[in-house]
């Protein structure tokens, strides 16, 4: 991970899905776009992405319009955005994606080389019983860690 400057992680992706499997896309962005994203007026929050006739898109990801930018110049904050990727890259999510049932959501935009890039997620939905259990577990591991500290001293 050399190289990379992260910008927006997706912290409520790990509380919400099951990770399967991750993949590092491109994004398509305009001017006013990539200035809000450098800024981190990004939020990453309930984004989704879908295959459409062949292309990724990334719905819902909300960018800031850039302050600088006159009104006519700026961009639309929720417009669907294009992600870069191979065509057996997009022929495998294809039959991933539908075939078992998952989802793609995207768990953090960073920058790489200079290039906005972004992790996706292959991801299988957690009921509100997976959501209990994994809280209990936190929270079970922060007691004994607690414990082991105060034994420590």
């Amino acid at each position: 991970m050399d190289n990379e400057r992260a910008v927006m992680t997706n912290r409520k992706a790990l509380h919400d899905y099951f990770i399967e499997d991750t993949l590092e896309a491109g994004i398509a962005l305009t001017g006013t776009e990539i200035k809000s994203v450098r800024r981190g007026k990004i939020n990453l929050r309930d984004s989704y992405a879908q295959v459409e006739r062949g292309e990724v898109w990334l719905h819902n990801c909300h960018i800031a319009p850039y302050e600088e930018s006159g009104q006519y110049f700026n961009h639309d904050p929720l417009r669907p955005r294009k992600l870069l990727l191979h065509r057996r890259e997009i022929a495998g999510l294809i039959g991933t994606v539908q075939a078992k049932g998952l989802t793609l959501v995207p768990l953090r935009l960073y920058f790489k080389q200079g290039r906005a890039k972004i992790e996706l997620a292959i991801a299988r939905g957690k009921r509100n019983y997976d959501k209990r259990a994994a809280t209990a577990e936190r929270e079970a591991q922060r007691e004994i860690e607690r414990t082991l500290k105060e034994r420590t001293r």
